[in-house]
């Protein structure tokens, strides 16, 4: 990423002044302060105040794909809507990545040791608009395990590639062939703490030998 402008799509691109833009102008329209708004998406208050961002260093500071996930996803607001609000409408060119139900995920010939995916001819395919360069394919939610975080049909778009971070949505593989959807707390070279996105499941730790491979999840798709 350079210094003043983010791409987020193919031909689609924002300017650090355009995507805080976006964001003041979304708390506006859900009549929200700043800290409202990243309270309600599930971040830091202090999140989207002018004093953050800016590093100690003067380096301009923008936030995280995660962050701008959740806040969209808080506000029922798709990309594009969001692009309207930082005043750069966008017409999609659609590109299409594999899906597989997420049920199917543990089962044997679906992915490789590092998480990527095989068999693609098995895998169905979805259109998603957004030319990333990372490597991504798509999980669909079946069930309410989840909730209130995802729901039933809901596509999590999962790459092998992107870096994981505490506080990160992601999908893990245990050595017992189990696939599960967690918020990663804590990560050594022994022990992998993660949290449940449903309040109802209790949060787990785990020997790091016993979990196969994390994938990040960066984006939801409804």
């Amino acid at each position: 990423m350079n210094a003043d402008r983010q791409q987020s799509g193919e031909g689609m691109q924002l300017t650090y002044e355009e995507i805080w833009v976006g964001i003041e102008n979304l708390a506006s329209r859900e009549g929200l302060s700043l800290s409202a708004l990243a309270t309600k998406a599930g971040l830091d208050p202090t999140s989207f105040n002018k004093s953050k961002r800016l590093g100690a260093d003067g380096r301009k500071r923008w936030p995280s794909t995660e962050s701008m996930n959740k806040v969209l996803q808080a506000t029922n607001t798709t990309i594009f809507e969001f692009m309207e609000l930082a005043g750069q409408p966008y017409c999609p060119k659609a590109k299409t990545i594999p899906l597989l139900g997420l049920a199917k995920a543990g089962r044997e010939g679906y992915f490789d040791s590092s998480g990527s995916p095989l068999g693609l001819d098995s895998w169905d395919g979805i259109d998603f608009p957004l030319q990333l360069k990372e490597r991504v394919y798509a999980l669909e939610v079946s069930g309410n395990s989840m909730e209130p975080a995802y729901r039933d049909g809901d596509k999590l778009i999962v790459s092998p590639d992107a870096e994981i971070r505490k506080g990160d949505r992601v999908v893990a593989k245990l050595s017992t062939g189990e696939v599960m959807v967690k918020e990663l707390l804590r990560q050594s070279a022994r022990q992998i703490e993660l949290r449940s996105l449903n309040p109802l499941h209790e949060d787990i730790v785990m020997n790091a030998a016993d979990v196969l491979w994390m994938a990040r999840v960066i984006w939801v798709s409804q």
